[in-house]
């Protein structure tokens, strides 16, 4: 399959890269470390991943000295097109030819469950920092995958929890017709009914949507106190601001973004984004650490770091200084050093990458500023409680993961 979107262009960090006679990187065994950067580059998820994660991968490199193991370490970049088939022939070429030693990002959950068999298959490294599904460290799990920054567990033990406790104890779902969005719907479902709320019904809206009228008019015939949002990116922001055009949130009906990012806020605008309370691992104006790393991507890219950008800078990072710390690239003691060595960065302390993949940190459940509020640009969050990781994350013994021993 010719794959349009395969861009395996080294990115300048002053490398010195080779290429054989057919125009792909030469790599032999012992080669430099190399990651691929496999994202959605031009579609929905590219605000809050794409250019701006191979920025953050870049900076990443940058901050630990653009070296390991003596070589310059080397970016390939990708665009999976949001097409399972897509990201898997990228994720083939990169490993058989190209010689990429670990794959990151990957925004879109249908995508990287593909790509996931890829890498369990041929003993590579994916280190999932855009895709959501719980799926990836449950069934799915493999002993090369660290799934870092969110997953859909944690977006509904937080996002769910918080709307259910505070009244919303009636659903519907619209909900993103593949992978995620089913995780996602799941996952939130199973929170709701636990804290006593009930499901009355749900529709699947195809992926890039431009319109949700119809899919609105549905949840808002159903009478649910809350519209349970299980999308992402354009989907979320086209949803929000239909949903107030119609004036459905006017009307007493509340929307609950399950997955909301930065990104999406600085789209929706203020305005109509306030009040909406979201689950996130990361927003730039916590600390001086993040706003240290924030105010270096934002000279870059143009606008704040989203988590999934944030979650790529942390896992290269890490991988890179256990590759270091082993001396080799080989994937299983590479994995065993990212394991035994806590996560400590601007966006995690003493976070821990368990046997079935998933990264354990904190996270944050944040309500949307109202314009009244924010003081500067891109100050739209105010923190409403920190979710200790051992609560946001499912039980390892939860998930269904073969790789977690029993007993």
């Amino acid at each position: 399959m010719k794959i349009k979107a395969l861009m395996a262009t080294a990115v300048g960090i002053g490398l010195a890269v080779a290429f054989a006679p057919n125009g792909v990187f030469a790599q032999s065994n012992d080669g430099p470390v190399k990651i691929g950067v496999l994202s959605d580059m031009s579609g929905l998820y590219a605000d809050l991943g794409g250019p701006g994660s191979v920025e953050a991968a870049k900076m990443a490199i940058e901050d630990i000295g653009g070296k390991v193991l003596g070589k310059p370490v080397e970016i390939v970049t990708g665009d999976h097109q949001n097409k399972p088939d897509v990201g898997a022939n990228i994720t083939r070429q990169w490993f058989d030819v190209d010689k990429v030693d670990a794959i990151t990002d990957v925004p879109n959950s249908g995508v990287a469950l593909a790509v996931n068999e890829v890498g369990r298959e041929k003993n590579k490294i994916m280190l999932f920092s855009g895709p959501a599904a719980s799926d990836l460290t449950g069934e799915k799990c493999s002993p090369t995958t660290a799934h870092w920054t969110y997953d859909t567990y944690a977006l509904a033990n937080g996002t769910g929890a918080a709307v259910v406790k505070s009244g919303g104890n009636t659903w519907f779902f619209l909900t993103a017709d593949y992978a995620f969005g089913a995780a996602l719907e799941r996952d939130t479902t199973n929170v709701v009914k636990a804290n006593g709320g009930t499901v009355v019904g749900s529709v699947r809206t195809p992926l890039n949507a431009p319109d949700f009228s119809s899919f609105l008019l549905q949840a808002q015939a159903s009478k649910a106190k809350i519209i349970g949002l299980a999308n992402a990116g354009g989907d979320t922001i086209n949803s929000i601001k239909q949903a107030s055009e119609f004036g459905i949130t006017s009307s007493g009906q509340k929307l609950a973004g399950l997955l909301v990012f930065i990104t999406d806020v600085n789209s929706i605008g203020l305005q109509t984004a306030q009040g909406l309370q979201l689950t996130e691992a990361f927003y730039w104006d916590q600390t001086d650490e993040t706003r240290a790393f924030s105010k270096k991507f934002l000279e870059r890219v143009k606008h704040q770091p989203s988590m999934v950008q944030a979650g790529v800078y942390s896992a290269v990072r890490h991988y890179l200084k256990a590759v270091e710390a082993v001396g080799s690239k080989d994937s299983a003691k590479v994995m065993a050093k990212m394991r035994e060595t806590p996560i400590n960065d601007f966006m995690t302390k003493n976070g821990k990458l368990r046997e079935d993949g998933r990264v354990v940190r904190d996270m944050y459940l944040f309500e949307v500023k109202a314009p009244k509020d924010s003081k500067a640009p891109w100050d739209y969050y105010k923190q409403i409680q920190t979710i200790p990781g051992e609560q946001a994350f499912r039980p390892m013994d939860q998930g269904g993961c073969p790789l977690v021993k029993k007993g």
